[in-house]
């Protein structure tokens, strides 16, 4: 996070920042998803300001299929996903820290 602040302070841009948790921040696990949101969360919590969201990956199921075979319902097609559950309670949690700050 503080290279990328230095960066854009260096190069006179507003340091706004939104994380994206899943991808290369997750490892391309997209059940470590809430881990990485977690951080950023307590991150921002911890007053840094220029933090200004987080983007999850999400579905109705958890995981990934590949396109050709018998598809399940609410599974991605694309990349992995965190869940439906996993995605409410993740968000909850978020809303209940943020609430009162």
């Amino acid at each position: 996070m503080a290279n990328v602040q230095a960066s854009l302070s260096k190069n006179n841009v507003a340091s706004r920042i939104m994380v994206d948790c899943s991808h290369a921040n997750s490892g391309k696990d997209p059940l470590r998803q809430p881990g990485v949101f977690e951080d950023v969360l307590e991150q921002r919590l911890s007053g840094n300001t220029s933090l200004i969201g987080m983007m999850i990956e999400s579905h109705l199921f958890d995981g990934c299929q590949a396109l050709g075979g018998t598809l399940q319902y609410g599974v991605s097609v694309t990349d992995g996903c965190l869940g439906w559950e996993g995605t409410e309670r993740l968000l909850r949690r978020a809303v209940d820290r943020l609430r009162y700050r």
